[in-house]
């Protein structure tokens, strides 16, 4: 009976030390499982950050343009002087974006990444209102006064603006100002647009009448004025004050 007791009270304290041990098992694997876990997702992150910035396994492959009017792909694609071969993700869109603008004929450019392995570049480009001749070649002038592109002829439909070599960049802003704001029945009429200063401003019409226009303010009104003013015969329509408009 002592011998049976005995055993019994072994079985008991081997469960017990069995129990024990499991706990301790089921602690150390709690603390380390997150060691573990911290462990692996820096392999991720570190591999992942690996394949994204440094392999060529994201490699930049091809550059794709989109919205050029006059530009040729490869004249953006030569500006934009994108790096083929390197990670995509390494790519300075802002630097490109800045190349791109650079080109007179472009008014705002959007670049951006195209996963896995080319580079968009959205153009838009600036559109003339007018055509200015400058040191003998035509220019296009958009509606912000800016000044780009050659042309051999004047396109048809769009009004001619003369400068003089005194001319600033800001009276030729304030004519542009002025072409935009005209109505197309009105623009229609116009030989040329004259230009001195900020607010001396005259319109040439095809049939050798004059308008003074002065700036580009109260546009809009002054047109409404002009088109009231011309059915009556004069040489010279001075609608550069609309409220005291005057003939002669």
């Amino acid at each position: 009976m002592a011998r049976a007791h005995h055993s019994a009270e072994e079985r008991t304290a081997l469960q017990t030390r069995r129990r024990f041990a499991r706990r301790q098992w089921a602690r150390r694997w709690l603390a380390w499982k997150y060691v573990v876990a911290l462990l692996l997702l820096l392999v991720l992150v570190g591999g992942g950050t690996y394949a994204v910035y440094f392999s060529d396994a994201l490699a930049t492959e091809g550059v794709e343009v989109t919205g050029e009017r006059t530009l040729t792909d490869d004249q953006v694609r030569d500006i934009a002087r994108v790096q083929l071969g390197d990670p995509l993700a390494r790519v300075d869109l802002e630097a490109v974006r800045r190349r791109v603008e650079s080109l007179p004929v472009v008014k705002s450019a959007e670049v951006s990444r195209q996963w896995p392995h080319e580079v968009l570049i959205e153009v838009e480009e600036r559109t003339a209102v007018a055509v200015v001749e400058i040191a003998g070649s035509l220019r296009g002038l958009d509606a912000e006064g800016i000044v780009f592109g050659t042309y051999r002829e004047a396109p048809a439909g769009l009004p001619r603006v003369r400068t003089k070599a005194t001319t600033s960049g800001d009276a030729l802003r304030e004519a542009a100002l002025v072409v935009a704001a005209l109505p197309s029945e009105l623009a229609a009429r116009v030989d040329h647009i004259e230009v001195e200063t900020v607010d001396q401003i005259s319109l040439e019409l095809k049939d050798g009448r004059v308008v003074r226009w002065g700036s580009s303010a109260q546009s809009e009104e002054k047109a409404v004025v002009l088109e009231a003013l011309l059915p009556q015969e004069a040489q010279v329509y001075d609608v550069s004050v609309p409220g005291n408009p005057t003939t002669r």
